[in-house]
């Protein structure tokens, strides 16, 4: 499988095809970028910036990927991304680059990106995210695997999405969501376990009945949330890694839980 570059692409030198890219009609590729067998990058496209990007990824038309970053401590330099495998970034998106060179502006595999929607300096962003359009998040923000971010969704700065979550169309989320839950509003809250979407996952009815557990008492029992990890680990599920992982997301929270 040959590489193919439409001849009005520009290639800046420097940049590393591997083989089976293809670049369309007017795209734009940097002096620093890699990019992965079979990465599409679409006409009018533009990967920048020291992105260095994995294989049989799709970047369609006016999307940028490797802008310089919003940030305001940015101090010059072409600075990172990083981004694996099988992931989709649909039109005019935007990734931008971390702020400084010990920082870094990560993605994982098989994330779809709709359109408009913007990924800010150092976000880290697991695999399997599905982004729908107009979305935005913050710089520092951190998503689990497997998280469904509606239309129009904003995530403050340093905020955190746990495994499985799901936030609402138009929701302003201002605090950590933790794994497996719904949240939505403005600001966002909590409102119930996203049962469908761990149904699709394959999480089994036990599993599922220790989450809906978890969420009462941290929501629904007025504990607050050392209250809340003390009567759990009271429980048999204590030992349920899906409460495990629930508890970990809780402790290690800054921000406090929406």
């Amino acid at each position: 499988m040959s590489t193919e570059v439409h001849p009005t692409a520009i290639i800046e030198t420097g940049a590393e095809l591997a083989e089976g890219v293809t670049v369309g009609p007017y795209a734009y590729i940097g002096a620093q970028v890699k990019l992965g067998a079979g990465t599409v990058v679409m006409h009018h496209a533009t990967v920048d910036g020291a992105t260095h990007m994995g294989e049989h990824n799709e970047v369609h038309p006016y999307a940028y990927i490797g802008g310089k970053s919003h940030d305001k401590k940015f101090r010059g330099g072409v600075q990172r991304i990083e981004i694996g495998d099988h992931n989709i970034f649909r039109e005019y998106v935007t990734v931008h680059c971390a702020t400084a060179e010990d920082l870094l502006t990560r993605l994982g595999n098989n994330n779809l990106i709709l359109a408009y929607s913007h990924v800010a300096h150092e976000c880290h962003i697991g695999d399997h995210l599905v982004m729908s359009s107009h979305a935005a998040l913050g710089g520092h923000v951190e998503v689990g695997d497997h998280v469904n971010v509606g239309w129009g969704v904003g995530v403050h700065q340093f905020c955190r999405i746990g495994d499985h979550a799901m936030l609402g169309a138009a929701s302003k989320v201002v605090q950590d969501v933790p794994p497996y839950l719904i949240a939505d509003g403005n600001p966002a809250a909590c409102r119930t376990i996203n049962k469908v979407g761990l149904e699709r996952a394959g999480f089994e009815a036990d599993g599922i009945l220790s989450i809906r557990r978890l969420f009462k008492t941290f929501y629904r029992e007025g504990l607050n949330n050392s209250q809340a990890i003390e009567a759990v680990n009271a429980t048999e599920a204590a030992q349920d890694p899906h409460v495990i992982a629930f508890l970990n997301f809780v402790r290690g929270s800054e921000r406090g839980l929406a």
